[in-house]
């Protein structure tokens, strides 16, 4: 405990050390100025007359730099308001469900190569699944259900076209935008890249302008919508007074998996129907009605180490069919990734003190030759409030939650929601944000961190600051269940124990 205290104590004192120096000073200088008499003063105005032109410059050269300042400075980015998809009850799948489903795709398939029931087989998808996080109430897309299961370009399009007009209608209808008022539009979608293209299909559903800036994101995993939230924020800082539209999804239709090789029949026990659409603003006028500002995007792309690269990768297995691979190596991986993302992140957002003992302790280990095993690892907490990792699965929450050294709490919002909406891929970022907005914990001037992992191999992040005590938006996924979490998942199998608490713990 005392320890704690005493990093308390040196926080603070590092932290406002500059304000601390400026009292005495400030105190100096009242106590010399009261000290001026109408002579020093007078004597002060008539050294300013002789030296007009000199003032008169200063002053115009201080006003022309303001001004400057003012017009070319980068305009804020607001958050006005998000939508997570809530998909119908009757897509909602039970784990015994997903494992049904698994044996009619097997079944369905007309290759002698895959027998429906083979025993291996459907056990290490049966482990894997239970062993996954995910509890009984995730969501698949009609297609999967259907008896037969229908894997059809058509099945894949209605999937997403479900999704995107869905979060989409319930964002328009929370903030009353007039969908013809979008100037921005960009569009993420992995594995379902049809052609038009999805952000054609928006400005043909909604009527968006003609004159829209619009663009389609394909190929670049569950971190794709950090990556459209800067391409949006870039995109505003040129474009004036107008709105920018993110969508964020994954299809799963277009994903399913159906052979025999176990590093393709992952990704089957862990993606789930999902999507999220965000309305972003530089209008001035919005601050007062937006929920956030947007204070740093931070990407990182390891792609050119080739083990990164293809960690996780869509090909065709050994009998022809095409699922996506993820690797055993991708838990290193990711790790990599996550820390070189932060040491960009982490000078823009960390206090002066944590700065300083990270670099007391890199000084110390140059100089002693590495007999220092570990740099200090900052303590980000003191710089952010809330913690949205992308839940891609347990192992990847585990391993940033022990590398960042976050609490149970911390990473509440992600196993909250690995668990009742599985990985939905790159909007799993904003279903967390949702629940900690459902808690009731999001309040003014607090910071929360998006963390997106994703294929490439890619670590984005985000950082807002929330603007107001944020409740939760209307029709918010987590309307009828958030009494319901956290849940305890036990440490062997996905199997749950549901404690009931306060709504607003």
């Amino acid at each position: 405990m005392t320890s704690v205290n005493v990093k308390l104590l040196y926080h603070y004192v590092l932290t406002n050390f500059f304000n601390l120096c400026l009292f005495p000073l400030t105190a100096s200088l009242a106590g010399k100025a009261s000290r001026l008499t109408t002579d020093d003063l007078y004597h002060f105005y008539s050294h300013l007359q002789h030296k007009f032109i000199t003032v008169v410059l200063l002053f115009a050269f201080t006003g022309f730099g303001l001004v400057l300042y003012i017009v070319t400075r980068p305009k804020p980015v607001y958050l006005v308001d998000y939508s997570c998809y809530l998909p119908p009850p009757h897509l909602k799948v039970s784990v015994s469900k997903v494992m049904d489903i698994f044996y009619q795709i097997r079944k369905a398939d007309t290759s002698r190569n895959v027998a429906c029931d083979d025993p291996s087989s459907l056990d290490f998808l049966r482990k894997i699944q239970e062993r996954s996080g995910l509890g009984d109430e995730t969501y698949s897309p009609q297609g999967l259900i259907n008896v037969p299961p229908r894997k059809t370009f058509a099945a894949s399009r209605e999937e997403t076209e479900q999704v995107i007009i869905g979060a989409l209608e319930n964002l328009f209808e929370n903030k009353k935008v007039n969908p013809r008022e979008i100037g921005i539009l960009v569009v993420n979608s992995s594995m379902f890249n049809p052609t038009p293209s999805l952000s054609a299909m928006v400005v043909n559903t909604f009527k968006l302008r003609s004159n829209i800036k619009s663009f389609s994101l394909g190929g670049m995993g569950c971190s794709a919508g950090v990556i459209a939230i800067d391409l949006a924020k870039d995109l505003l800082h040129v474009h004036k007074n107008t709105y920018a539209l993110v969508v964020s999804t994954e299809n799963i239709t277009q994903g399913i998996y159906a052979g025999e090789n176990r590093s393709m029949m992952v990704s089957n026990c862990l993606f789930r129907v999902g999507g999220a659409a965000i309305l972003l603003s530089n209008k001035p006028g919005d601050r007062s009605r937006s929920k956030y500002k947007l204070a740093h995007t931070v990407r990182t792309h390891t792609g050119a180490d080739d083990k990164s690269s293809r960690c996780v990768q869509q090909g065709d297995d050994e009998s022809g069919k095409v699922g996506v691979c993820l690797s055993k190596d991708i838990t290193a991986v990711a790790g990599t990734a996550v820390k070189k993302n932060i040491q960009t992140l982490g000078p823009l957002i960390l206090p002066l003190s944590e700065k300083f003992l990270f670099f007391v302790t890199f000084i110390a280990k140059k100089l002693l030759n590495d007999k220092i095993k570990h740099y200090y690892v900052p303590d980000f907490k003191l710089a952010i409030d809330h913690f949205c990792i992308h839940a891609g699965g347990r192992a990847v929450i585990d391993v940033l939650e022990k590398s960042l050294r976050l609490s149970p709490m911390d990473v509440e919002p992600s196993r909250s929601t690995l668990h009742r909406f599985g990985n939905t891929s790159s909007s799993s970022i904003w279903y967390e944000l949702a629940y900690i907005e459902a808690k009731g914990r999001m309040k003014k001037g607090d910071r929360a961190w998006q963390i997106a992992l994703g294929s490439g191999f890619k670590c984005n992040s985000a950082v807002w600051v929330a603007l107001c005590n944020v409740k939760a938006s209307a029709n918010s996924p987590w309307e009828h269940c958030i009494d319901k979490y956290p849940v305890k998942i036990d440490s062997d199998s996905s199997k749950s124990e549901t404690h009931v608490q306060n709504g607003r713990s």
